[in-house]
């Protein structure tokens, strides 16, 4: 009888033990997946970014374009709201000029952001697969959940 008690005692105790591992587990996979969920909000913005400057690189290299067309005295006007204001062309040309240094700076630092952030995503997933490697019972529970 003895034997018994002690016998559910040490099965309780190692049953306690595998909760405690999966509770861990648990808790291990719910940081990852928000890890994953702000490095890949933090990618989306980045690459949403790298759009916009990349439109605005082009909409300035085009009207640098054109501008070096025109004569130097020609009437230039600089669009503020809706309203038109006259601007000398040289003051237009150096605007344009600066807004595309800008624009291809900031393209060079969002892209190194970029690279980071895919470095993360990709140690992220790594991290994710080797615990759902360590624990098939966890992979199990995330597959038979509805998505």
């Amino acid at each position: 009888m003895f034997r018994n008690a002690e016998k559910g005692r040490i099965q309780d105790y190692l049953f306690s033990l595998i909760e405690m591992a999966d509770e861990a587990n648990r808790t291990a996979f719910l940081e990852i997946q928000g890890r994953m969920i702000e490095s890949t909000g933090k990618m989306k913005q980045v690459q949403n970014q790298m759009r916009s400057k990349e439109a605005e690189k082009k909409r300035a290299y085009l009207t640098l374009e054109e501008l070096k067309q025109l004569p130097d005295d020609t009437n230039v006007y600089k669009s503020i709201g809706r309203t038109f204001v006259l601007e000398s062309k040289a003051a237009l040309m150096n605007e344009q000029e600066n807004k595309l240094k800008d624009s291809e700076a900031s393209i060079i630092s969002l892209q190194s952001s970029k690279e980071y952030l895919e470095k993360q995503i990709a140690e992220v997933e790594n991290n994710l697969r080797e615990l759902l490697q360590q624990d098939p019972g966890l992979a199990r529970q995330i597959m038979s959940m509805n998505v």
